[in-house]
């Protein structure tokens, strides 16, 4: 789990630094681009997290293995849906909401992690 959180963590820092730059050079809507750097802020953010869980993970155990499975849905589901409202105009309805409540989730899943530690 350790490694996969690395990978997992790893593409989503490459993914947001990927769209960041496809962003400022490729959107020419203003209001596309302001949907667009929200997802970029929020992917890069939270592929950190995905790092810190994977150095977190041999003494976090299941609860910090549910985090990192929060943060990773949460990404896919947030930032999937707000790339695709800006880049293509189509809205997935309660995806974003899903998602982000899902990052924020993660994170109470990690303090409770830590919080249950010894």
């Amino acid at each position: 789990m350790q490694r996969l959180c690395i990978i997992i963590g790893s593409l989503a820092g490459f993914g947001a630094v990927a769209m960041a730059a496809f962003a400022a050079h490729g959107i020419g809507d203003p209001a596309a681009l302001r949907i667009v750097e929200s997802g970029v802020r929020m992917q890069g953010w939270h592929a950190l997290a995905l790092l810190g869980v994977a150095l977190w993970l041999p003494r976090g155990g299941r609860l910090a293995q549910a985090a990192g499975a929060a943060f990773t849905a949460g990404i896919v589901l947030f930032c999937g849906a707000v790339y695709s409202l800006a880049l293509a105009g189509i809205s997935w309805g309660v995806l974003a909401p899903t998602g982000g409540i899902l990052l924020m989730l993660g994170w109470l899943l990690l303090a409770a992690s830590a919080w249950r530690a010894r």
